[in-house]
């Protein structure tokens, strides 16, 4: 990490808001493997699950606080005593703890789905952060729905929450519907009017709904915020969260734009997701940024020529740097001369020109039928090609 750069705390969420979404759920040890795999992979604060929601969430946040050591452990809870004692419980062998307690704040969820006045959910906030400051001294406040809430109102709730304790303020992008110009300046008004925001950080949750959470994100961050919460693979619900992969690698390729530096050892990223799909049985999509099997892939002529030549040409960073494979020229039928002889010599083949032409025209010929052409079609085709030139040769 540089000297200068502002440090962006990563809250991990794929095991509580990630785990929510329809086909991602995971039992206790496949969350507790995760669990291991992300502190490993150097984020700062796990958020283990919702204990009230079920006694499966509860013992799975229990056994993550209980064998998962270095980063700060978080459970949710609504502004409902219940529910912070019950979190409390389930973070009680925590080395670090944190209670993450939340609750609507637009309109639209107050008269539509909570059914009740701006002065209740006050009243609420307020009493709950108070009550989760009596287990630990780090409680997260967030105000669901924040950035289609009143700006009145809402610093309002942000001030009351942090005079009653709470160290840490999300104001998340709910339902996707922010953009970021629009975010970086919510966070910028928000903590510009609110008397106390200097004894709290700020931290951003952003959904994917219009496919601008990565982007919400990385604006929120230069709107002030510096906790970024994320998913791996950007699972959750609906369209999912801002996915931490994405947001990581561009602090790191573009220091340039946005010098902020994570605690994240990023080689470890490609082999974090596959975990997640492992315990899953959910597919990253082919060409997902960062984790996608195609993330690095190159199968275009034009592109596998520079490829060869520098791979600055078309990479703008390493496979290496966040654990793929490295260079991934794809076979096919859009493939260029170049590649293909460089993919006989690496299978010990030294072509002659009249050789490669023929093998060349063979690989086109092929991808017309395949999606793409393997190690072994390759041998099969040089031997094909060479077989017919003894051929051609004793007729002569």
């Amino acid at each position: 990490m540089s000297q200068q750069n502002a440090r962006v705390i990563i809250f991990d969420t794929t095991l509580r808001d990630g785990e929510q979404a329809p086909g991602f759920s995971m039992d206790v040890p496949s969350k507790l493997k995760m669990a291991m795999a992300l502190e490993e992979l150097g984020v700062d604060i796990i958020e283990a699950g919702f204990p009230i929601a079920s006694p499966a969430d509860a013992e799975a946040t229990r056994q993550v606080a209980m064998q998962v050591r270095r980063p700060v452990i978080a459970a949710l809870a609504r502004c409902r005593p219940a529910d912070i004692d019950e979190a409390a419980r389930a973070l009680e062998p925590a080395e670090r703890k944190r209670i993450h307690t939340f609750l609507a704040t637009s309109d639209l969820h107050l008269e539509k789905k909570l059914r009740i006045t701006r002065e209740a959910c006050l009243d609420a906030t307020v009493t709950a952060v108070k009550r989760a400051r009596q287990v630990t001294d780090d409680v997260e406040f967030s105000a669901e729905d924040a950035t289609r809430s009143d700006r009145d109102f809402l610093c309002r709730v942000v001030e009351g929450v942090i005079a009653a304790g709470a160290t840490t303020i999300n104001l998340p992008d709910t339902v996707g519907y922010a953009t970021p110009d629009e975010i970086r300046d919510f966070f910028e008004e928000i903590r510009r009017r609110v008397p106390n925001a200097d004894k709290a950080i700020f931290s951003a949750h952003c959904h994917d709904d219009l496919g601008l959470a990565v982007a919400n994100s990385l604006a929120a961050v230069q709107g002030g915020v510096r906790q970024i919460e994320c998913t791996i693979n950007g699972i959750g619900e609906r369209a999912g969260n801002a996915s931490l992969e994405e947001i990581v690698m561009a602090f790191r390729v573009r220091q340039d734009r946005l010098p902020y530096d994570t605690s994240i050892h990023s080689p470890l990223l490609y082999s974090t997701s596959q975990l997640l799909t492992d315990l899953t049985a959910e597919a990253v999509q082919a060409n997902k940024a960062i984790v996608g099997r195609n993330a690095f892939a190159h199968e275009a002529g034009i592109h596998q020529d520079g490829m060869l030549k520098d791979s600055r040409t078309y990479e703008i960073m390493k496979p290496a740097d966040v654990g793929q494979t490295p260079e991934q020229l794809v076979l096919g039928r859009h493939s260029g001369r170049h590649a293909v002889n460089r993919r006989c010599e690496t299978l010990g083949f030294g072509l002659s020109a009249d050789e490669l032409a023929a093998v060349y025209h063979e690989v086109v010929t092929l991808g017309e039928h395949r999606k793409s052409i393997g190690d072994n079609d390759l041998r099969r085709i040089v031997a094909r090609v060479r077989a017919g030139q003894e051929v051609s040769q004793s007729t002569h």
